[in-house]
């Protein structure tokens, strides 16, 4: 138990970070001259960045009862909801 306590705490500070996801992607918009992007160049980065953001807040989540990381399609599982519930916000 005692090794699960800092896990939860360090998952929900990561969870708090990707609700400033969106902004965090917008700062990060730029093109290799540094001018922001715009239409569906910033649609398709901005799709990319939220889903690497909610799969790196997912990612400390998985684990199983024990406390041991989840695998193969347990986890598959695991991301693709936490990753769709991150999305909604």
């Amino acid at each position: 138990m005692k090794k699960l306590l800092p896990l939860f705490a360090m998952a929900a500070f990561l969870a708090m970070g990707s609700a400033h996801a969106a902004d965090g992607c917008d700062a990060k918009a730029v093109d290799k001259n540094g001018k922001p992007l715009a239409g569906a160049a910033k649609t398709s980065f901005m799709k990319k960045c939220q889903k690497d953001t909610a799969a790196a807040a997912c990612e400390p989540k998985a684990v199983d009862k024990n406390g041991k990381a989840l695998a193969g399609a347990a986890k598959n599982s695991f991301m693709k909801k936490c990753e769709a519930d991150a999305a909604k916000g």
